[in-house]
């Protein structure tokens, strides 16, 4: 693990940007997910947070083009410190937005491989904030308790938004649900900001 990112991540920690417990196991776990997709060219980490997982798989994957999305500008001014020090500036853009709003931006609607989201929020909020940052045939990733709980997404509500699965692969400490995203997602998705939440297409 390179130093830079370990001392930025500890920094995201005692900002409390960061959960508790060892750094190392938080990267190992960003480095169990990384290992059960193929890299991708271009990927959005949705709700960076701290930089988990989206530094670590920025690093992991060094010709991906990346985004790191947050809502809360001093989350996203640490995401851009970390970057500097990674040497990642160019490479990686950091979104200060909220999720709805910039997947609607034309820079981003569709434009992403891949969506990976740890800790975002409910199911149906995740899955309908991320549909629109899907190139057609992308993939959403989202981390899931241990050993996968499909039961939290509802196919009505999955069909509604165009993904398909879920599919869940685990590998070392992190199991994911992976669903397809078949055809672009049709424009009412997201819909507008904070009704994902408020209404969500289905509950967990």
């Amino acid at each position: 693990m390179p130093s830079a990112l370990t001392a930025a991540l500890e920094r995201a920690q005692r900002l409390g940007l960061l959960g508790p417990g060892p750094v190392a196991a938080h990267v190992e776990h960003a480095e169990a997910l990384a290992q059960l997709v193929d890299p991708p060219a271009s990927f959005l980490d949705l709700g960076s947070g701290g930089g988990i997982p989206g530094l670590v798989l920025a690093l992991r994957w060094p010709v991906a083009q990346a985004a790191l999305l947050d809502s809360a500008q001093r989350r996203a001014e640490h995401l851009q410190a970390a970057c500097a020090e990674l040497g990642l500036v160019g490479r990686v853009s950091v979104i200060a937005a909220r999720a709805e709003d910039a997947a609607r931006d034309e820079r981003w609607r569709g434009a992403f491989e891949l969506v990976v989201a740890r800790s975002f929020g409910p199911p149906a909020v995740t899955a309908e904030c991320a549909v629109g940052f899907l190139a057609a045939g992308g993939s959403l990733v989202v981390s899931e308790p241990p050993g996968g709980a499909p039961g939290r997404w509802d196919p009505a509500g999955l069909s509604e938004l165009g993904l398909g699965g879920p599919e869940i692969v685990t590998a070392g400490q992190a199991s994911c649900a992976v669903f397809t995203l078949a055809e672009a997602a049709a424009m009412r998705w997201p819909r507008r900001t904070g009704v994902p939440e408020r209404r969500p297409l289905w509950r967990a």
